[in-house]
């Protein structure tokens, strides 16, 4: 591909946009919650699992914990067994507890709106906190970089590298602030129904045309 250069690659961008939010004008956070609390829960517990595995898990899991406060007093084996399926269950289990905990002392049991006392809780990446704030509280701070959005941020031509700062770093520049948290809805609705890692449905994908297919063995 052709060194792309600034002002070609945010105007590419934009019209991936416009055609992504064409394709998916109904794309959102697949993760089920009510509150910010269960999407912080359930974020964590996303971490190297499906989203569909962590929406069996927390059907259950927020009937039976309810507030910050219920998670801060369960013992950590209960919270272990309740999370056993979605992988890494002690450390997972042991950071919701820990969280939780600083959410009750330290916020009176609320989830906090900053970057930066979400990024202090235990569990939570930035990643996570971007999930958080721009799913459950429509602030815009950054763009959620998942395997998704890294896979398809490279195959684009968007961003290179598999550093989820440094990607996310790349792709601020190249999407409205207001469309941050949608991109990445985008992004992974793209990579979860048209742009598969190994085999990618190219003759059909609504960006072909603005798509260098990198990577991709064609």
């Amino acid at each position: 591909m052709p060194r792309e250069s600034a002002a070609a690659k945010k105007e590419r961008t934009m019209n991936i946009i416009v055609a992504l939010q064409r394709t998916y004008p109904n794309a959102h956070c697949e993760l089920n919650f009510s509150n910010p609390l269960q999407l912080l829960i359930a974020t964590i517990l996303s971490a190297q699992c499906t989203d569909k595995r962590v929406n069996l898990v927390t059907a259950e899991l927020f009937k039976k914990y309810r507030s910050a406060k219920d998670f801060a007093e369960a013992p950590l084996v209960d919270i272990e067994e309740a999370v056993k399926s979605t992988g890494f269950y002690r450390n997972k289990a042991r950071n919701i507890k820990a969280c939780c905990a600083a959410l009750v002392e330290k916020f009176g049991g609320e989830v906090p709106r900053t970057m930066d006392e979400l990024h202090a809780l235990a569990g939570v990446g930035r990643k996570t906190a971007n999930v958080v704030l721009g799913n459950a509280f429509d602030i815009h701070v950054g763009v959620v970089v998942d395997t998704h959005v890294t896979r398809l941020s490279n195959r684009l031509g968007l961003a290179k590298g598999t550093d989820a700062v440094k990607l996310e770093q790349a792709l601020m520049p190249l999407v409205p602030q207001k469309d941050w948290t949608l991109f990445s809805h985008w992004l992974i609705w793209h990579g979860r129904r048209r742009c598969a890692a190994r085999k990618p449905d190219c003759a059909n994908c609504e960006i072909q045309k603005l798509c260098p297919k990198i990577g991709v063995n064609q």
